[in-house]
Parts: structure tokens; C-alpha cells; sequence
């Protein structure tokens, strides 16, 4: 008998996750209602660039899988990004704290734990949050991420293109709502409209939508967040003096009332990682792993071109050395392009209340190997608080048997630290120096008042005295040479001063000069300040 189907159902599966270099520890198999110590569920370290999915009802155990994920990671060196929407995760900078649930989960998973505090920066979006204020310009945010954002239909995304690539050829910056509502109003305007009609296929009522749509965005508070100083990708990527990654928890501040823009600027900062980022194909670690939490926000009512982008996104930015983590309550959440893509899954128990819950459910078993041990469907509706199902790449990059997991406990605190706590820590953070204050630089707004504003008044000169005039003698002048007849003009003067082609270098020296390159999502090439 080979050695994978020796020793019990349990052992036989925790067969299949025997790793031999650093892994994650995710708990351990139970079988018939048994949990197995000995018989370990891992997640090979190695595979993390391959993206995985947290899926489950609420209150099922999702957060304290993702703060178990991001605790490891962490402790092997990997820097770790995460949305704490509903602020649960603030405990992962706090030592967690014994009790009788701890220590029955720690001898059922043979986890030899010890309370423990992992290093953590509390970010916002905008100024209005409790963390450190973190900023994007609207260039660098792009059209289609905008578009997302406030919620435009296919054809104003298609006109706010036009109007970003107009901007970008007349060399106006777009750095905050003020700039870009600047230019739709200037584009829309009786001195624009000409140049709105040579844009082509954009209407003044389309234009009229997106500007409505910006003043919404702006009374929800987005004017703090849009802006400079940008947030730097190399201030995600930190490790702490003892080499310990460092784990950025993003709360939402005042874009509560639109949750949306929390997934859209993850998928921002992943884009902006995507184009600054050098190859690093397979690594024995990743440089980072991202927490898409709520990602069905990210996914509803996105457009097609949204969607192939993330899609492009996912599947490319693993040869960057970056893992992606998407948590939501169902798989169906997350498109089925990028559900493919996804290398792990640890799925908590699904509810079946209704019909379209019994679809999703059936879906989901579909997308699991076959498993003898398990009855899945059953399974996936009876599991328990921090149980889960799970699959996983291993180091070969061959799918794991499903193992029915008792996940682990968390070593840090599984609750808030409270408001205070986090405003405390974020006055303390090295990137408070940096991202502390506002600047608004001169911008589209800025150039386009100046350029509307009224010339100031000019005051007429008194007439001043004539000069005295003065005649000088007359002098003899010898009489000039006969003109030397020039030579045929080559090839080269005559192409140089053909109009076509000076037409053509104006062209071109206006572009290179003006235009802002624009890659993935649309976004913006940033001003790098380091």
C-alpha cells in the first residue's frame, strides 16, 4: 500500500498537504466530526502568487481565516494589504488573549499557541478617517476605475475616456474632483463646446451626467481622498526591524456611504504594483499578498472592460511576485474568468435558504476535485464556526484533496482595539510625516480659471515728447557684389522644409511632450517623489 492511501481517512488527505519548504498552517482534517491533530492542512508559501478565495455566510469565520492568513505571512517576512471594512481586524496589533475556546481550538488543530502581536499601519482613504490619510490623483485613478466609482453606464464611461485623453493632450493635470469637474464644465461651456464636438460621439447631456456625478461623489467626502501626496507602492511592501512583514489595514473614513471605492482603490494600488513591479516569475515567497475583502462590491455592475481588466490583472500580476486573496460569502460573487485563476479556496459553510441558494451551493461543488470522504453539498452547509473546506495548489501545482479543515485560532486579539488605539498608532506611524498634509499644487482647475479670467484693464501711456530727430551726413556706399547663385537644394532641406513634414513634428513633439501614458485600467503614469 503507497504511502498517500496509508492510515486513516484523515491521515490519507493530510497526505496530500505535506510541504517541504516554508507553508502556511491553516488547522487540521476532521473526519465523521473528528478532528485529527496530527494530521495538517497547509497552504505551501511558494503558491500564494497564485491567488486564492475566503468564502462564506456571515458569521461564519471568514475574518479570523484571512487574520490567520495574514498572521503567517506576516511572521515569514511577506508585507500583506487588507480592506477592514467593518474594522474587525485592528486586533492583529494587539496580543490575543487565552480562554477556554482558545485552548480546546489549539489542542484540536496541534497548534502550540502563544499570544502574540503582529507590526500593523492603519490607513484611511481620505482625511476624514481615524488612520493615516492615503490619497490617489484622479489621472493616475483612470477612467475606467472612475467610471466604477460613480457608477456610469458603458457609453459615459466611454465619453469620461474622451474627456481624461483631451485633458491629457492639452497637458492639464488632473490631480482632484475640482480639477476634473474644471474641465467637463470648461469642455461643456459656450468657449468648449467646440472642442467637446471634436472629441466625437460626446454629448453635452452625457458630459452633463458625469458632472452630476462628480458633485454626488464630492458631497460623500471623496474630495479628501482624491488629491496629492499619492500613495507610494513602496510604503505597502515594508518589512519591520525584526523582518517581520508589515500589514496594512485600509478603513473606509467617510466613503461609508460608498463602499465601492474601497474595492476600486485596492484594484488601483494592485494596477499601479502591476506597472511598477519588475518579473520576478515563481518565488519561494511572495512580495505581497492583497485582501480583496467584500469583493463582490468590486465585481457588481462592473462593466465589461472592468472586468477584462481585472481579469488581466490577476492573471499577470503573479509573475510580479503578488498574491491576491479575494473574500467574499459566495464563490458566484467573483467572475468565473477569474474564479479559474484561483489557486486556493478555504470555503466557510454556505447557507440554503432559498432556491438561488441551492444554485449557488450546487455551483460551488461543482468546482471542487471528487472526494470520497466527503458528501459536499451536506458538508458545505454543516460546517461549523472556523471550520472550512479546503483545497489548495500544492508545491507541484497539483490540486489537494478536499480536507474538511478545523481552522486554527488566531495568536492576536480577535476584536477591535477601539478608536482611540487606532488614532493613536496612525499619529505614530513614520508614513504620518509624508501623507499628514494636503498639497494642491497648480492643476487643470488652477490653469483653466487663469486662462478664463478676464485680462486685467490696461491704463493707456501719456503721450511722450517726440525725440529730437538727427540726420547724419551723407556717406558714399560702394556698390554690392553680384549675388552667388545657391547651390540645388538635397533631399534632406527639401523634406525638412516640406509643411507636411514640419506639420507632423509639431504633432509629434506635442504628444510626447503632453500626452500621459495610460496602461492597465486606464490608469496614469504617477509622479514618483522618491
Amino acid at each position: 500500500m503507497t504511502a498517500e492511501l496509508s492510515g486513516t481517512p484523515a491521515q490519507q488527505i493530510a497526505a496530500g498537504y505535506a510541504v517541504e519548504g516554508a507553508a502556511l498552517d491553516l488547522g487540521s482534517v476532521v473526519v465523521d466530526g473528528v478532528c485529527d491533530p496530527s494530521a495538517r492542512v497547509r497552504i505551501p508559501l511558494a503558491t500564494l502568487n497564485r491567488h486564492g478565495l475566503v468564502a462564506g455566510a456571515t458569521g461564519t469565520g471568514k475574518t479570523k481565516s484571512l487574520q490567520v492568513l495574514a498572521e503567517q505571512l506576516s511572521a515569514a517576512g511577506v508585507p500583506v494589504v487588507m480592506a477592514d471594512v467593518k474594522g474587525d481586524l485592528s486586533g492583529l496589533s494587539k496580543p490575543g488573549e487565552a480562554g477556554d475556546k482558545v485552548t480546546q481550538r489549539a489542542a484540536d488543530t496541534g497548534d502550540e499557541w502563544a499570544a502574540t502581536a503582529y507590526p500593523v499601519e492603519f490607513l484611511s482613504l481620505g482625511t476624514s478617517g481615524i488612520g493615516v490619510p492615503v490619497r490617489a490623483t484622479i489621472s493616475s485613478f483612470g477612467p475606467i476605475l472612475l467610471s466604477k466609482v460613480l457608477g456610469l453606464n458603458q457609453t459615459q464611461e466611454s465619453t469620461l475616456g474622451l474627456i481624461f485623453h483631451w485633458a491629457d493632450q492639452q497637458g492639464l493635470a488632473l490631480l482632484d474632483l475640482k480639477d476634473l469637474r474644471a474641465v467637463i464644465q470648461h469642455l461643456t461651456s459656450d468657449e468648449g463646446k467646440p472642442q467637446l464636438k471634436a472629441l466625437g460621439a460626446v454629448s453635452t447631456t452625457t458630459a452633463g451626467v458625469i458632472l452630476r456625478a462628480l458633485v454626488n461623489l464630492e458631497a460623500e467626502g471623496a474630495d479628501t481622498f482624491f488629491g496629492e501626496p499619492e500613495l507610494e507602492p513602496d510604503d505597502l511592501l515594508r518589512v519591520d526591524a525584526s523582518g517581520r512583514g508589515i500589514i496594512t489595514l485600509l478603513e473606509l473614513g467617510s466613503q461609508a456611504a460608498r463602499p465601492v471605492m474601497f474595492s476600486t482603490f485596492l484594484m488601483w494600488v494592485l494596477a499601479d504594483l502591476f506597472t511598477t513591479l519588475p518579473e520576478v516569475g515563481d518565488v519561494d515567497k511572495p512580495k505581497l499578498v492583497f485582501v480583496f475583502d467584500e469583493a463582490h462590491l468590486l465585481f457588481a455592475d462592473a462593466s465589461k472592460a472592468f472586468l477584462e481588466q481585472v481579469e488581466q490583472t490577476v492573471k499577470l500580476i503573479r509573475s510580479k511576485g503578488v498574491g491576491v486573496l479575494f473574500c467574499t460569502q459566495l464563490p458566484t460573487d467573483v467572475p468565473k474568468e477569474v474564479l479559474s485563476q484561483l489557486g486556493a479556496r478555504i470555503q466557510h459553510a454556505l447557507r440554503a435558504f432559498t432556491p438561488d441558494d441551492q444554485k449557488a451551493l450546487t455551483k460551488t461543488v461543482r468546482t471542487y476535485p471528487k472526494t470520497a470522504v466527503y458528501d459536499l453539498e451536506s458538508a458545505l452547509t454543516s460546517l461549523g464556526i472556523g471550520e472550512a473546506v479546503v483545497t489548495v495548489l500544492s508545491e507541484r501545482g497539483a490540486p489537494t484533496p478536499v480536507a474538511w479543515t478545523r481552522m486554527r485560532a488566531p495568536r492576536s486579539l480577535m476584536d477591535t482595539i477601539g478608536p482611540e488605539a487606532i488614532a493613536a498608532a496612525a499619529k505614530a506611524s513614520p508614513l504620518q510625516a509624508e501623507y499628514g498634509q494636503t498639497i494642491d499644487r497648480d492643476s487643470a482647475h488652477e490653469r483653466l480659471a487663469a486662462k478664463l479670467a478676464p485680462p486685467p484693464p490696461v491704463t493707456p501711456a501719456p503721450p511722450a515728447s517726440p525725440p529730437p530727430v538727427y540726420i547724419p551726413p551723407p556717406v558714399e556706399v560702394p556698390p554690392m557684389p553680384a549675388p552667388a547663385q545657391p547651390d540645388e537644394p538635397g533631399l534632406l532641406d527639401k523634406m525638412m522644409d516640406s509643411p507636411a513634414f514640419k506639420s507632423a513634428m509639431r504633432s509629434a513633439g506635442t504628444v510626447i511632450g503632453r500626452e500621459i501614458t495610460r496602461s492597465i485600467f486606464g490608469t496614469g503614469r504617477r509622479r514618483r517623489r522618491r
